[in-house]
């Protein structure tokens, strides 16, 4: 099948493109390219262009015709950015997604995949949560993505949209084959500070919050390698049409997540387990924005799409840290 990905030039988008392509189906890219990298649409359809764009779109679906769903990535991610900046992530996140959803209906392809987030989420006792859980996002990004879960919920129930919202726990690593990994020249995920101190880029690793109610005080989380992630996005548009036939909804909600809760400082001593030697690292105040966190309840993926977790947090240490390693071949810059 075709899948139309937005956003196919990010971190997670190219690696599900490349999933999707493994997995002999044609992913077509629609990126703006303003924080993707050109590189990693290679070898795939790729069209530069903004989500909102309609015209755009009729002529990925006019020399497409026969694409069978879309996998919406395309959205900004920084958490303190968008405390800084939320006029931002409200236009790129909200109005434009928006504006897609509302134009894919239109033009006839109503099926939606939506890269959700695990930050909506309140916190919870034990930090585990499920897609029942009660919401509470903390920062602008996290309700960009609460409020495109509320608009594709009532769209689905007054137009023939119709959409599985992917709740993201907290990816690392990189595509098995060095494809694509985390591009961005000061990457704010936690796993990717770290592989910039291990190869001297910064000169310690921040341990941002350690007086959050958890075992050891530092944030709990849920690092799921991207590559199993990808493999959750190919299980849903595979399966869409069952798993709506299975619910009987119009929209179905879906947590990403291993099941196991992982702090910080826990992730700090897997780190210095795989990488062989202690990195420098202190403690620091939270970030603008930041949660002590939660982990995923996972039954509802494997009920409806049979999907879980398979690679283990050392495989995403060791697969992120030779990506920092082979970035500069593939990217142009360190």
């Amino acid at each position: 099948m075709k899948v139309l990905v937005t956003g196919g030039a990010g971190y997670i988008g190219s690696t599900i493109a490349n999933a999707l392509k493994d997995a002999g189906h044609t992913a077509v890219i629609l990126d703006s390219l303003v924080t993707g990298p050109r590189v990693f649409t290679q070898g795939h359809i790729f069209y530069q262009g903004d989500i909102a764009d309609r015209g755009t779109l009729e002529r990925i679906f006019r020399e497409h015709p026969d694409i069978h769903s879309t996998i919406h990535c395309a959205a900004l991610i920084v958490v303190p950015e968008s405390v800084e900046k939320p006029y931002l992530y409200y236009r790129e996140n909200v109005c434009k997604s928006l504006e897609l959803f509302k134009n894919l209906e239109e033009l006839g392809y109503p099926r939606v995949v939506f890269s959700s987030s695990a930050s909506i989420y309140d916190a919870v006792p034990g930090f585990k949560v499920t897609e029942d859980s009660p919401l509470k996002p903390a920062s602008p990004y996290a309700r960009t993505k609460y409020m495109m879960e509320m608009v594709l919920e009532d769209l689905s129930r007054a137009t023939r949209l119709r959409a599985i919202a992917l709740r993201y726990f907290n990816p690392i690593g990189a595509d098995p084959l060095y494809r694509s990994g985390i591009h961005v020249r000061e990457p704010s995920h936690v796993l990717g500070k770290m592989v910039d101190v291990a190869l001297g880029k910064l000169p310690e690793f921040q341990i941002t919050g350690v007086d959050w109610p958890t075992r050891d005080g530092s944030g709990i989380r849920d690092y799921i390698h991207v590559w199993d992630l990808a493999m959750a996005h190919l299980k849903a548009v595979e399966q869409f049409d069952q798993v709506m036939e299975k619910t009987g909804q119009t929209y179905v909600v879906i947590n990403l997540g291993t099941g196991n809760g992982v702090t910080v400082k826990e992730l700090v001593a897997a780190f210095e387990r795989v990488y062989g030697r202690e990195i420098p690292k202190r403690e620091a105040p939270p970030r603008p924005g930041d949660v002590a966190g939660a982990y995923a309840n996972a039954e509802r993926a494997w009920e409806l799409l049979h999907w879980k977790a398979e690679r283990s947090i050392d495989e995403g240490i060791a697969s992120a840290l030779e990506w920092g390693k082979r970035r500069k071949a593939v990217l142009g810059y360190a």
